[in-house]
């Protein structure tokens, strides 16, 4: 029996395999029992023992994405967990088709360098690592990337053809449409369902008006925003609010509403090459000129007149304006709505929406900024970043004043508390300002007060919660509730607690932990 070059034998004289087999939608002869088969046959005459199988069906080889059978195998590999040391694979395709050969031999490189080696069983060169098996297996690589490229070409000329004759190329109908499936007479042999397919090669997919109850909101999506000028957002709320659902059962989004009306089979146009997705690339549009187009194919649910005309609305609203267009367009829609919003501008027909805001200039923070708007959401959000800065900012002042005096610190991570000298525990914590109308101003604690402490060094933020407008020194004791009420007629007075620096704050904590070790020296000793 033939013997494999670089390949230990087991105690046994038998070498462990595995069996990796990949069957596409091609040739019979790549099924998985043909594969499976010359794998066999092949191990039998080299002397190895097939103990795993990978099988990967009805997967194309064109990237790894898919092939779970592959990924777990390289997995295996990879991980040490692989009980084999050769992998059996029918031929170079099977193995993959990948359009850039390196990644196929990347694939096998992984394999080759945790010790496991990989055998073509029915290519005419032994993969033993010679300059003539690399030469021969390198051309194989790139000789089946070049049949699927080829193949592609094939079937996209094929698919073009077909649609030209009115047949249906590609997925899902769309709402108020269904896909009718014929003979290759012509014959109707029913309706298919959404995930459906044809089983058999020679029939053909066409394109039908759906329910008339589906026809009729189709037409009403278009009139609504043609004669109502009503935008997509509009139009969805009114949709999910009377419990009309899309194709797919869930609810009307303005993005689904836009591919609606810009869909030209509703108009009976068979569309095909609006994208582009072969070989397993990520889809990118195609321009109009490329698209492959049908007329008359069926029944039109729109007028095309009313069709044409929703076109021309979308593509003014899809125009390239000036920064200083949308800016002007932001600031007239404010001054009409009082206040600006995402829900707003997508609202706005004479606006692009929130997401064109948010592509120009960043965010729609910033845009709203260019034209001096700043609403009190997100004054709210500005307050509470800045209430974390100056935590951490008061905390680490606070802690340098103390270094600076020659005091020994230890900061707690997980509660905050700072213990000085390893007599008083003190928490620092900052209070937000919140003044509504007509009553005093009072300054929030959002975070719990840890009752271990000996005193709390409080921060006030001003009334823009920018910068620290004062501090307050208390034991926590005095800080039970969520606010501190802080006004002229505060009750308990904590304004006389107030101090306008740290390093006042740093006097007062020292002043408390002087006091509390002269209490100490003071207490009368307990009688035994």
């Amino acid at each position: 029996m033939a013997k494999l070059p670089g390949v230990a034998e087991a105690s046994d004289g038998r070498v462990r395999a595995a069996q990796y087999i990949r069957m596409s939608t091609e040739q019979q002869k790549y099924s998985t029992a043909n594969q499976a088969l010359a794998i066999a046959s092949y191990a039998i005459e080299h002397d190895l023992d097939i103990v795993q199988s990978y099988i990967d069906k009805a997967r194309s080889g064109l990237t790894l994405k898919g092939r779970s059978a592959l990924q777990q195998l390289l997995h295996d590999v990879k991980t040490a967990q692989a009980d084999f040391s050769v992998i059996l694979v029918f031929d170079v395709s099977r193995w993959g088709r990948f359009q850039d050969a390196d990644e196929s031999a990347h694939y096998e490189f992984i394999c080759r360098s945790a010790g496991v080696s990989v055998q073509y069983c029915a290519e005419q060169f032994d993969n033993d690592g010679s300059f003539v098996s690399n030469i021969a297996k390198q051309l194989k690589r790139i000789g089946a990337g070049q049949y699927s490229l080829d193949l592609s070409k094939k079937v996209f000329a094929a698919q073009c053809r077909l649609v030209t004759l009115g047949f249906r190329q590609g997925g899902p109908a769309g709402y108020g449409l269904r896909r009718e499936l014929v003979d290759r007479a012509g014959r109707s042999k029913g309706f298919l369902a959404n995930g459906q397919r044809k089983a058999l090669q020679e029939d053909r997919v066409l394109l039908r008006p759906g329910p008339p109850e589906e026809q009729e909101v189709v037409r009403r999506i278009f009139r609504s925003f043609v004669e109502e000028r009503k935008c997509p957002s509009a139009i969805a709320k009114e949709l999910n609010g009377d419990g009309i659902l899309n194709q797919f059962g869930r609810r009307w989004t303005s993005w689904t509403l836009r591919y609606l009306l810009k869909n030209e089979h509703y108009i009976g146009r068979n569309v095909y090459n609006r994208s582009n997705w072969k070989l397993g690339q990520k889809p990118k549009p195609n321009s109009p000129d490329a698209w492959i187009r049908s007329e008359a194919s069926f029944a039109p649910i729109v007028k095309p007149a009313l069709f044409w005309k929703a076109q021309k609305i979308s593509s003014r609203r899809r125009l390239r304006l000036s920064d200083r267009d949308m800016l002007d367009r932001l600031r007239a829609l404010l001054v009409e709505k009082g206040e600006l919003s995402a829900s707003i501008i997508d609202a706005s027909f004479d606006l692009p929406g929130n997401g064109a805001y948010i592509k120009r200039f960043g965010s729609l923070r910033k845009a709203y900024a260019a034209i001096g708007y700043y609403p009190d959401s997100l004054k709210y959000q500005d307050g509470r970043r800045a209430v974390i800065a100056t935590l951490v900012e008061v905390r680490e002042e606070f802690v340098d004043e103390l270094v600076a005096f020659g005091h020994s610190l230890a900061f707690d991570q997980k509660t905050g508390l700072i213990t000085i000298d390893r007599a008083v525990k003190v928490m620092i914590a900052v209070a937000r300002a919140s003044i509504a109308r007509g009553k005093f101003p009072r300054w929030g604690l959002r975070r719990r007060i840890d009752q271990r402490a000996d005193l709390v060094v409080v921060a006030r933020m001003d009334e823009d919660n920018r910068e620290v407008m004062s501090y307050v020194v208390l034991p926590p004791a005095r800080l039970t509730g969520a606010f501190l009420l802080t006004g002229e007629r505060t009750p308990g007075n904590i304004n006389n607690n107030q101090l306008a620096t740290l390093e006042e704050a740093v006097e007062a904590v020292l002043k408390f932990k002087a006091h509390k070790a002269r209490r100490s020296l003071t207490l009368p000793k307990k009688r035994r």
